[in-house]
């Protein structure tokens, strides 16, 4: 027996708004919807969004969460929520109305951050579940196609999901056209002589939008994985802002929800229990980045010596990278016993290589901020179309190697897309490599 009804969590809900309103806070309207364990496991499996297209590995994501979850291996998220106008959460019905409360407040920090943030001025979340639901109709609609079929499907999926994240990493960036980038360049041929660029080189600049290069440009795709090529690189444009910013969303919305709750005067039989569950979330995980602990004790220090209405400008300009850069210091590193290491070949074990004293703290830091977010995937950009209509890429490498095995897969699925010959740069050990 559930200790609450829906009339208890509307009653809650308009608290939660009240005093979200006096902190200043900006968010869009937020529609609950109240789902089981077995549909929180669906939503999960399909980041949270009701209209998403049709792949395999959305199911696959279901079945082993699932597994995990009924051997005791893993819990389910107190909250979802989804970065659109109005905001849809999801409510757990097995979980305690102290949970409700928490999660209720904990999503009002969430949308607020999705409103205010930079990183996600251009999700137009007014129209993101619309246009996740046309993408998925299309998808249907060729899976149905009886001279297309779900094979055919997939493995454009397939292939466009493995470099889903090789488009522009700083959202707001237009795509500029060939011909906006020969006048572009031709003004700074007349501004420096000596400027002489190649203009006839396909892409004239190194184009880190490997989606829709191909897209465009490879000569033997049908139109329908055109499109589809193009579905995946719209889809995650929408949620790169949220990869960028996982430490300050989730720091930001547990600096809020405990405001909230503080607020909310709740008796002993929800506050005491809604501790314990806070301390939980934002408790320091050994030997990894808590994203909750770091967001939410970094917001904390902000508040402390700058106030709350600079820790709200703060939500609305920066990244992670900026935010761990600007406001994580010596201090704020040693006392929470930071460090980096690294797996010893030779060794075969896991060694320190610094930690946050006097020298290390900054290198600790940049290892840090080297290991949130898109920073953990590889960067590749188009090098040229070569004239024999190889595409030549390049891994741009920051000192860290390809896992070899993993980027041979995705070397193929590159193949599949590009239907031509493939060659990719990189560096392996200290030496050039090339696929």
């Amino acid at each position: 027996m559930s200790d609450w009804t829906v009339a208890d969590l509307q009653k809650w809900d308009d608290k939660i708004c009240r005093v979200g309103e006096d902190l200043g806070l900006d968010w869009f309207p937020i529609d609950y919807e109240i789902i089981d364990y077995a549909e929180m496991l669906g939503a999960m499996a399909y980041t949270g969004l009701p209209t998403h297209y049709r792949h395999w590995s959305y199911g696959k994501e279901y079945e082993r969460t699932h597994t995990l979850y009924n051997m005791g291996q893993t819990g389910l998220p107190y909250e979802m929520i989804i970065n659109s106008n109005p905001s849809i959460a999801y409510l757990m019905r097995e979980n305690a109305l102290y949970i409700h409360i928490l999660t209720m407040a904990h999503c009002v920090g969430h949308s607020d951050f999705f409103k205010q943030n930079r990183m996600f001025t251009h999700t137009d979340p007014s129209n993101i579940i619309s246009s996740f639901k046309s993408a998925a109709k299309y998808v249907r609609q060729l899976i149905e196609d009886p001279s297309i079929g779900i094979d055919k499907v997939e493995n454009i999926l397939d292939a466009a999901h493995s470099i889903k994240y090789q488009v522009p990493r700083y959202p707001g960036i237009k795509y500029k056209t060939r011909d906006q980038i020969i006048e572009s360049e031709k003004d700074k041929m007349m501004e420096n002589p000596d400027y002489n660029p190649n203009l006839s080189k396909v892409p004239i600049r190194p184009e880190y939008n490997l989606l829709r290069f191909i897209a465009e440009h490879s000569k033997n795709l049908e139109e329908w994985e055109r499109n589809l090529i193009l579905i995946v690189e719209e889809s995650s444009k929408y949620f790169i802002p949220q990869a960028l910013t996982k430490v300050m969303n989730e720091g930001w919305a547990c600096t809020i929800h405990q405001k909230i709750i503080n607020e909310l005067n709740l008796p002993d039989s929800l506050y005491l229990p809604f501790v314990k569950l806070h301390n939980q979330v934002i408790r320091p995980h050994l030997g990894q980045i808590n994203p909750y602990h770091l967001g939410y004790t970094l917001f904390q220090k902000i508040i402390e010596e700058k106030g709350f209405e600079e820790a709200k400008t703060i939500r609305e300009v920066h990244n992670d990278i900026t935010f761990l850069r600007f406001y994580t210091d010596e201090e704020f590193m040693r006392e929470h016993n930071y460090f980096s290491y690294s797996f010893n070949k030779k060794q075969q074990s896991s060694i320190v290589d610094d930690i946050s004293d006097v020298e290390g703290w900054e290198k600790v830091r940049d290892a840090m901020i080297t290991n949130v977010g898109l920073n953990r995937i590889p960067v590749v950009f188009v090098e040229e179309i070569e004239k024999d209509g190889t595409l030549s890429l390049v891994h741009e490498h920051d000192g860290r190697d390809l896992e070899m095995n993993y980027a041979r897969k995705v070397f193929e699925h590159i193949k599949t897309l590009w239907r031509g010959e493939v060659k990719l740069i990189t560096i392996v050990e200290d030496e050039i490599w090339e696929f």
